[in-house]
């Protein structure tokens, strides 16, 4: 995934998306939040330090389960396997299902695909409610998973 933020915008692939509330697609600001924020991990979870970080409001939710950000940060220490790869499916594609269950988008499908011994490229196509689908790739995600 390249990509950076830059003035109330992120390029993602060279294409540059406004983050602005009033301008920018607030799709693709929740996928970025939902999948870069690092969520708290589960009871089970094998933790990299011995934190299970996570956002502090998440405490304190104002609906009973609700959470923000991804356990995607729990892969950072480990060999990108195709276990591996599978599991950041599986965060990505559960750290985005609110949008299908607070009804923001018809469905959303991911893919996490190995790229060599180093790379891994998420893929999510999210289905608005009004069918449009939206496709958000994000080529290196390795190196943010691994650099957070």
């Amino acid at each position: 995934m390249s990509y950076f933020v830059q003035d109330r915008a992120v390029v993602v692939d060279g294409v540059t998306l406004s983050l602005d509330q009033t301008a920018g697609d607030p799709l693709v600001r929740a996928v970025l939040m939902s999948l870069f924020t690092w969520g708290r991990a589960q009871p089970g979870d094998v933790l990299p330090a011995d934190r299970r970080m996570g956002w502090w409001g998440d405490t304190y939710p104002t609906v009973t389960g609700d959470r923000i950000g991804s356990r995607l940060w729990l892969l950072s220490r480990e060999k990108l396997l195709p276990e591996t790869a599978r599991r950041a499916r599986e965060y990505a594609q559960e750290a985005l299902a609110w949008l299908v269950t607070d009804g923001v988008a018809q469905r959303v499908e991911v893919t996490a695909d190995r790229r060599g011994t180093d790379g891994l490229t998420l893929t999510c196509r999210i289905w608005r409610r009004d069918g449009t689908p939206v496709d958000l790739r994000f080529d290196d995600a390795w190196e943010a998973i691994a650099n957070g």
